[in-house]
């Protein structure tokens, strides 16, 4: 697969960034020619795009880079919405054209980037992007915001890269975990318990506990505990609903103890969290 690799032993520049929100069910990408490089981190629906040699489908959870000089436009209705951040390399940098293969060693100051692909963890990119758009609209500081932008490629090329080198368990337990952990992520909005995953997959609780801390490095009840905060720093700088809403809205009946559970895993309260990044860019 083509990889762009983006020098940045330099900030990149940024160019422009914000969040896209279709107007309606019938709304269609733009045709243009783009003058730098675009990332689309989708949030809701499917975007529908295309360039000179392929067609996309951009759901909730992948990212798509488009270079310099594509010719995009939309090829189908598009109801969703996304982030997107326009970026150039500096002055100096290398070329921005894909190679065919990835090179066996990577210049420390070289990221290397799929065009397409999928996301390891959707809501940390959601809310850097969340917090340089409070940047562009708060401080207008062209250096602070170039390096935010830079910050975020570095961020998405650990995720590519750390799904790519995870080592492999035994396939049954790889197969457990997985299914372990796509169980906490699709039902992390409920009150989730252990026991109750554990009498779910048929298994004694302490001995899947150990197990899942073994694949994973980490128990399986701070896992539940990270992917709802997750969901709720997501939740505080995404949308309009109060704490005690994200409380509810996440399985806690408890208000104190989604507070507690936020603080310990982020250092911060969640209203604070929500204060420190208070300025979305939308746009439709």
């Amino acid at each position: 697969m083509n990889v762009f690799e983006i020098n940045v032993d330099r900030p990149v520049h940024l160019t422009i960034t914000g969040k896209f929100v279709s107007p309606s069910s019938t709304w269609m990408h733009m045709t243009r020619i783009l003058t730098d490089f675009e990332l689309f981190i989708p949030t809701e629906g499917t975007l529908y795009i295309a360039d000179e040699h392929a067609k996309y489908e951009v759901p909730e959870g992948d990212y798509l880079i488009m270079p310099p000089r594509t010719r995009q436009f939309g090829y189908q209705p598009a109801d969703c919405s996304f982030y997107w951040l326009h970026f150039l390399e500096s002055a100096h940098s290398a070329p921005e054209q894909p190679t065919t293969t990835m090179p066996e060693a990577t210049p420390p100051a070289t990221l290397q980037l799929h065009p397409y692909g999928k996301l390891q963890n959707k809501e940390k990119l959601i809310i850097m992007m969340k917090q340089l758009q409070d940047s562009v609209r708060t401080y207008g500081d062209f250096t602070l915001n170039n390096y935010l932008a830079t910050s975020i490629l570095c961020e998405l090329h650990h995720q590519v890269a750390r799904s790519e080198d995870k080592p492999n368990p035994p396939f049954k337990k790889r197969q457990l975990y997985n299914d372990i952990a796509d169980y906490v992520r699709w039902n992390r909005f409920e009150p989730l318990q252990v026991s109750q995953i554990a009498d779910h997959f048929g298994y004694n609780a302490k001995y899947m506990s150990r197990m899942f801390a073994t694949v994973f490095g980490v128990s399986l009840k701070r896992f539940i505990m990270q992917q709802k905060m997750e969901a709720a720093t997501f939740l505080l700088t995404d949308t309009n609903m109060t704490v005690s809403e994200i409380s509810m809205h996440l399985g806690y009946h408890d208000n104190h103890h989604f507070m507690k559970s936020f603080k310990l895993l982020t250092g911060v309260t969640p209203s604070d969290y929500r204060n420190a990044a208070a300025a979305r860019v939308l746009n439709h």
